[in-house]
């Protein structure tokens, strides 16, 4: 938000309306060709004189960042700076932005607890089975081509319409599009759906990665707050008619952070409200394997009309094999791929090869039995203890990593965050999941890596509380 400038010389109020421009075009809030405010907006906006205005507008006319049109007023000239997505939003505390966050994740720290990161510990995952996939795709003999056909290889995109056909979304090979990763899908899915100023609905809480591809790709967040059976109805219809959203990003199942399961009345009901005023549904279903059978999805109940599904197996099989996946109606796959082929040509066929040749072997299957098991003692087990050191749940999920805590009154996890940095533990506060900023007492709690109890030891030094003498 601007804010009025500062008092001092009639210089220096003229070099800040300056700046107020340039700090609009930098956050992309005022793109080429775009009118800037009127002089007289711009005065009271400022809080200056309009003479002050006129000579800041003739100053960066001068510079070649804006030009008058006769009797119209003042219009974007200049080129747009290259993108840095730490200038596009108000300036806020690290541990709340989702960059931060992202990075704290992906940091190699050894020996730091990460209870705030989004994946499964790495003795968690499938190595085995992935090392044994590649052995069998090195001895085939075939190598590899030196390019992936458009939309990837039709065996992989088999296996994962029969994947989806299983959980109620009926859907061919050529309704797939294979991508490098979750993100990957949902980057091209932005790029293929909106423009920069357009609006988008999100989950409050939801996952921050979506908040800072968004940010990337200089559309508005607008938040709906979200209940134990999905998004509030009431709040999401007065959303859809407020800002006009080019379309709802959502997690249905095994949400993140929350961990719930969208209720099917509220699937048929936002889908009845999308219909209505042409708004497109994305389902980031990249949880799907860690439910034991499938709960209501947007795409089974559209039928894949104006919802678009992402799936991938970062988060079940292993982070190291990139590979994710769109499924839509045969038109926007068309353009999808063409979208693919302008930005990064074809996809790996080693991955393709390795996952479809896990994918076809039981042992996937077994990996994900072992792997819901343990993660429902954990969830117990995590939940406990949890309360025990005086956390409530907000929701108590049946499956999947997350649990979202709230925090006894008072407590602030943000600077708890701060404090576990300082102590290598990650945490995850809760407003790096909220468009508005809210959630300041919950945080996300992986409960998969709780099996390591530093994050029980420090929640009871900061909250007064005791721990069993085992921990």
């Amino acid at each position: 938000m601007d804010r009025p400038v500062a008092s001092g010389g009639e210089g220096s109020r003229t070099g800040q309306v300056m700046q107020m421009i340039r700090d609009r075009i930098d956050r992309r809030s005022l793109v080429p060709g775009s009118r800037v405010p009127s002089v007289r907006a711009m005065a009271g906006l400022a809080g200056v004189s309009k003479s002050t205005v006129v000579e800041a507008y003739d100053r960066l006319a001068a510079e070649g960042v804006i030009r008058a049109r006769r009797g119209s007023g003042f219009y974007v000239a200049a080129p747009l700076a290259p993108l840095t997505l730490d200038r596009i939003g108000p300036d806020v505390e690290p541990e709340i932005d989702p960059l931060w966050m992202l990075r704290q994740s992906l940091r190699t720290s050894a020996g730091a607890a990460s209870p705030g990161c989004g994946w499964l510990p790495e003795t968690w995952f499938e190595e085995d089975g992935v090392r044994k996939a590649l052995r069998q795709v090195a001895r085939s003999g075939d190598g590899p081509p030196a390019y992936s056909p458009a939309q990837g290889p039709v065996p992989l995109r088999t296996v994962f319409a029969r994947r989806l056909t299983d959980q109620g979304v009926a859907v061919g090979p050529d309704q797939i599009l294979l991508t490098d990763s979750g993100t990957h899908a949902l980057d091209l899915i932005c790029r293929f759906l909106l423009a920069p100023g357009d609006a988008v609905l999100v989950d409050d809480p939801c996952y921050f990665n979506f908040l800072a591809l968004l940010r990337a790709h200089r559309v508005t967040a607008v938040s709906v707050p979200m209940t134990p059976q999905g998004p509030d109805l009431q709040a999401f219809t007065v959303a859809v008619e407020q800002h006009r959203p080019r379309m709802y990003l959502t997690t249905s199942a095994v949400h993140n952070p929350t961990g719930v399961t969208v209720a099917a009345t509220t699937v048929h009901r936002v889908l009845k409200v999308a219909e209505q005023n042409g708004l497109i549904v994305v389902e980031d279903d990249i949880f799907a394997d860690f439910e034991g059978s499938p709960s209501p999805r947007y795409a089974a109940f559209d039928g894949l009309d104006r919802v678009i599904r992402i799936g991938s197996l970062s988060k079940s099989l292993s982070t190291g094999v990139r590979c994710g996946f769109i499924a839509a109606n045969p038109d926007w796959i068309a353009a999808l791929t063409d979208l693919r082929i302008a930005t990064s040509m074809g996809g790996s066929s080693l991955s393709a090869a390795v996952l479809h040749t896990v994918l076809t072997d039981s042992s996937y299957r077994r990996h994900m039995d072992r792997v819901r098991a343990r993660l429902d003692k954990c969830r117990e087990l995590t939940l406990d203890r949890m309360r025990s050191l005086g956390l409530t749940p907000w929701a108590e999920p049946s499956a999947g990593l997350f649990l979202w805590m709230l925090l006894p009154e008072g407590q602030d996890a943000v600077a708890l965050a701060r404090q576990a940095q300082a102590e290598r533990v990650i945490l995850a506060p809760g407003p790096v999941f909220s468009a508005s900023r809210g959630w300041r007492d919950a945080l996300r709690i992986n409960v998969a890596h709780c099996e390591d109890r530093r994050l029980e030891r420090f929640l009871s030094r900061c909250l007064g509380r005791c721990v069993s003498p085992e921990a």
